[in-house]
């Protein structure tokens, strides 16, 4: 791997690229941290699409996209004197060693869940309001629903074994068909918010990751639905004439071939 300098040296060369882009050209020119936000966003989620695809060298160039987000930000804020890029990696730096006084201080911890739960006190220290203030508003309902459960964890507000969880997924799901005999649209989304918020926490107590999960039976159906549009074809059809019954040989089909 590299030397410490080389990877300072590439960092240099990197700020160096965009004090040039920002000057010349055109489009970073007129670029602003409103303006970025969507597409900071997007890259983001193409960073996770290259973990999930687990390719390095993907992983690498959607990382240095993202490295490259960061940058334009403190070059932006840089040009307005409110901060530049040592600010932004002093910030982190303090939190870091703020965060860990079990390696910076003489705080003792057995475990990964101590250091959570650690965390969660000094996070209050640091000014927040509640132990849920960290969870960002926009985040996908799914990783909302984990990271709230992971953080009242934290502070030893969860269940005390796997089979109470699933208890609860099942009462969740026992209010949710009531509400649905009742046919109250209103109750039902409710309930079945329940149902889905008590799978997520029984999936982190058995060390699943929901989200994940869900993303795998994302990419099991689009595989296996395209399956049946190339047997189609195949058999010189069209997957909007085929009936509900030919769809579900096909689907067979390609279960088998799995």
């Amino acid at each position: 791997m590299h030397t410490k300098q080389e990877k300072l040296a590439s960092i240099g060369r990197l700020l160096d690229i965009l004090d040039q882009l920002r000057q010349q050209c055109p489009w970073d020119r007129k670029q602003t941290i409103e303006s970025l936000k969507n597409l900071t966003v997007e890259e983001v989620y193409e960073l996770a699409d290259a973990i999930d695809q687990k390719d390095d060298n993907e992983l690498k160039k959607e990382l240095g996209d993202v490295l490259m987000h960061v940058f334009f930000y403190a070059k932006i804020g840089s040009e307005s004197k409110s901060f530049d890029i040592k600010d932004v990696a002093d910030a982190i730096s303090e939190k870091l060693i703020f965060r860990h006084p079990h390696i910076y201080g003489d705080t003792q911890v057995n475990n990964s869940v101590e250091v959570e739960q650690n965390w969660e006190k000094l996070k209050l220290k640091e000014g927040n309001k509640s132990v849920l203030g960290g969870v960002p508003k926009a985040l996908p309902a799914l990783i909302k629903a984990f990271r709230l459960q992971q953080k009242a964890s934290g502070v030893g507000f969860d269940w005390d074994n796997n089979e109470q969880v699933w208890d609860k997924v099942k009462e969740e799901l026992l209010e949710f068909e009531q509400e649905k005999d009742k046919k109250d649209k209103h109750k039902m989304e409710a309930e079945f918010g329940d149902l889905l918020f008590s799978l997520v926490n029984y999936a982190r107590h058995i060390g699943i990751d929901a989200q994940n999960a869900l993303e795998l039976t994302n990419q099991k159906f689009i595989r296996r639905f395209v399956g049946i549009e190339n047997l189609a074809r195949q058999d010189q059809s069209d997957i909007t004439e085929l009936t509900p019954e030919q769809m579900e040989q096909y689907w067979q089909k390609i279960k088998d071939q799995e």
